[in-house]
């Protein structure tokens, strides 16, 4: 990954469109994503209204670019009038993600859609089906990121959502996203009464290379963007690194006594670039007064 890297989310919150009022609300809240859903936060019955609240919402988004959608799975007609308010909206959210996708052909296709439609959002996967984690490498080309959506790919095996029963799931994740440069970003916590799983689960996904981490609260932003955006000493560290093996001709340097050779930059060069394009994109200080209270 090198300087043209995409800059990735380390943090979205989820919030149902249920309520104007409720989405507009969490937009006073620092994450980097911000997401509209449009699928299981909202009843049937109440499908049609979450479409306009989301139109209304578009329209009013202080940073479209960095608000998301989650549409309803493909081939429902919740998901072809999802499409049309994506179609005819005169504001385009800066990213779709999809739900219950078996393939990649689906995230084609979406993407095709929308493109005929001149909208063309960065489009998330979220990984909640034993298709869609056999098919993995090719679902992780075909789209932008991947998100895990641990609640229905638990049910789906029969499991409980525990760090054991996921873990094969996320190694794929973290093994295609690298390959293919996708975004992975992590789901959410629904032990939200239990602050030390969210810190776990944070730490273990760190070690496993994933970027970001999805929540449906706002009181554990503070924890996720901590632990997750770029920290400017790593950063400095990566820098000194990569200037190392520079200055070695791209051989085996050593710096503060440690060995550091041609992998250590190229993961060095990696961190800073995803770092720069991060910054870019979402790290302008825009942490508003009252940032991590709950708005509801």
């Amino acid at each position: 990954m090198t300087a043209d890297a995409r800059a990735i989310p380390r943090s979205v919150l989820y919030t149902p469109a249920l309520s104007l009022d409720r989405v507009t609300k969490a937009w006073t809240y620092d994450a980097d994503v911000h997401l509209i859903d449009l699928e299981d936060a909202v009843p049937p019955p109440r499908k049609a209204a979450g479409r306009e609240i989301c139109r209304t919402a578009l329209t009013r988004a202080p940073a479209p670019a960095n608000v998301a959608v989650r549409v309803n799975p493909l081939g429902t007609m919740e998901a072809v009038h999802d499409l049309e308010l994506l179609a005819d909206c005169p504001v385009a959210p800066g990213f779709v993600v999809m739900t219950m996708v078996e393939s990649a052909v689906e995230v084609t296709l979406l993407r095709a859609t929308l493109d005929s439609a001149g909208v063309h959002p960065e489009i998330y996967v979220t990984l909640e089906t034993p298709a869609a984690v056999a098919d993995i490498d090719a679902v992780a080309a075909a789209a932008d990121g991947l998100v895990l959506g641990s609640a229905d790919l638990a049910t789906a095996l029969g499991v409980e959502i525990t760090w054991a029963g996921m873990l094969a799931a996320r190694q794929a994740m973290a093994l295609a996203c690298a390959r293919h440069r996708t975004a992975c970003i992590d789901t959410a916590n629904y032990r939200i009464s239990e602050p030390a799983v969210l810190t776990e689960e944070i730490e273990r996904v760190r070690e496993l290379g994933f970027h970001g981490k999805a929540t449906v609260h706002p009181r554990e932003l503070a924890t996720i963007n901590r632990e997750l955006r770029p920290d400017p000493d790593e950063l400095g560290s990566a820098r000194r690194v990569d200037a190392a093996v520079r200055a070695a001709e791209g051989g085996i340097a050593v710096l503060d006594g440690n060995m550091v050779g041609p992998p250590f930059a190229r993961r060095a060069r990696t961190t800073v670039a995803l770092g720069d394009a991060w910054t870019a994109r979402f790290g302008a200080d825009r942490t508003p007064e009252g940032a991590g209270h709950d708005p509801r």
